[in-house]
């Protein structure tokens, strides 16, 4: 995959804010969805510009942002992730609506947002039925991931979806946030106890 961002994110030897990690994470997020796309027309699905375009983007960083949330748990302490994780939601929020002409057309100001919002706290409790440990999402957060952009596809194409998602665009996703976050939570390879909690998105 052709992307290229920053792995650690200090300046000047002070560490960001955890709203900064997360806008780091919106980009990243943005970039992988817009990249599966492209492999996945390349692969000759249809996935036009319009709705579909819109859902698939939205569905993809949705997915990025629960995953992420999940490392945040066994990195950062409660109050750290919940507010990594909201900050997130929100600026992937910001990064749909700020697309938004790219999106969809003649869309009212502020609908895109609040359909990120809508659709990041929906996940929630879906994705939140299945694991995630060291190696990354379990076999059902993934097929959950798979069931979503399944739908936003057309009838043809639906068939050999789930596997494409399950086989080729989570693993690169993962990976690629998964190493973007170890460098922005770790930027000197230290070590933070894990704890839990719980955060959704708000306006």
């Amino acid at each position: 995959m052709a992307i290229r961002i920053r792995s650690s994110f200090h300046a000047g030897g002070k560490p960001r804010s955890m709203a900064e990690l997360a806008g780091v994470i919106a980009m990243l997020g943005w970039k992988l969805a817009i990249d599966s796309i492209k492999r996945m027309r390349e692969a000759e699905y249809d996935i036009d510009l319009g709705d579909a375009y819109f859902d698939f983007v939205c569905e993809f960083m949705v997915f990025l942002a629960h995953a992420a949330d999940r490392i945040a748990y066994r990195e950062l302490t409660a109050e750290q992730r919940s507010e990594f994780t909201t900050a997130l939601a929100q600026r992937m929020a910001e990064a749909i609506e700020d697309n938004r002409d790219m999106l969809l057309v003649d869309v009212t100001p502020g609908k895109c947002r609040q359909h990120f919002v809508d659709l990041f706290n929906q996940r929630g409790a879906e994705y939140g039925d299945h694991g995630y440990t060291e190696s990354g999402p379990d076999f059902g957060f993934r097929r959950c991931f798979a069931a979503c952009l399944k739908e936003i596809l057309p009838e043809k194409d639906r068939l050999w979806a789930v596997d494409q998602v399950m086989e080729i665009e989570s693993p690169e996703a993962i990976k690629a946030l998964e190493k973007t976050l170890a460098g922005l939570f770790h930027p000197q390879a230290g070590s933070r106890p894990a704890r839990r909690g719980a955060a959704s998105a708000q306006e």
